[in-house]
């Protein structure tokens, strides 16, 4: 027999107090937790910049556990979380693309010196040719190339069909090699005939 107490004092069914843990928050609390480190790499290649990488992580972490009651536990928490994160970065681009203040980051970046050509391949120039690349590029190599996703998975991610998004993969990473060949000359030209 249902408890009488319970049903008069929740009588729609609606979820009594938010900050009394329920045993599904727990769980979800800790498959959150494990995504993290991913979602971090996935908000650095996107952003090209650790302290920007963080708060999207952390506000996507917000979104996610705002919304967990919208989560069916048993499917990809790292999809939907690159969703939300996906979502929040490109929101924040339409914001500081309405806002005139001078970017300390791109004024920095602009300052430093170019890698010099002849000298070894370092992470670093992975970051700088990755950045380089245009966004919809980034994004595809950044979710099928260095975080595992399938070409389905990150189609649904990206909001694409899939055929956009296996070609933005493969030429993301012909940009890629050319740009780490020293042939960024080679690749502004190949872009600008439709290549």
């Amino acid at each position: 027999m249902p408890d009488a107490t319970a049903s008069s004092a929740n009588p729609a069914g609606e979820r009594p107090d938010p900050s009394i843990p329920r045993p599904e928050d727990e769980a979800f609390r800790r498959e959150l937790l494990t995504v993290l480190p991913h979602l971090r790499a996935f908000a650095r290649g996107l952003s090209g910049r650790p302290d920007f990488a963080d708060d999207l992580v952390q506000e996507a972490a917000i979104k996610a556990w705002t919304a967990r009651d919208r989560y069916t536990a048993g499917t990809n928490m790292r999809a939907w979380t690159f969703a939300i994160l996906r979502n929040h970065y490109l929101s924040e681009l339409r914001k500081s693309k309405r806002q005139t203040d001078l970017d300390e980051g791109a004024v920095e970046r602009m300052l430093v010196m170019e890698a010099d050509q002849e000298g070894p391949l370092h992470l670093g120039d992975m970051e700088t040719a990755l950045q380089k690349l245009a966004p919809e590029r980034r994004e595809a190599v950044l979710l099928v190339g260095a975080s595992g996703f399938s070409y389905e998975e990150a189609a649904e991610i990206a909001g694409c069909p899939i055929g956009t998004m296996k070609s933005r993969v493969a030429r993301a990473r012909t940009d890629l090699a050319r740009m780490l060949n020293g042939e960024a000359e080679l690749l502004d030209v190949t872009d600008r005939r439709g290549s």
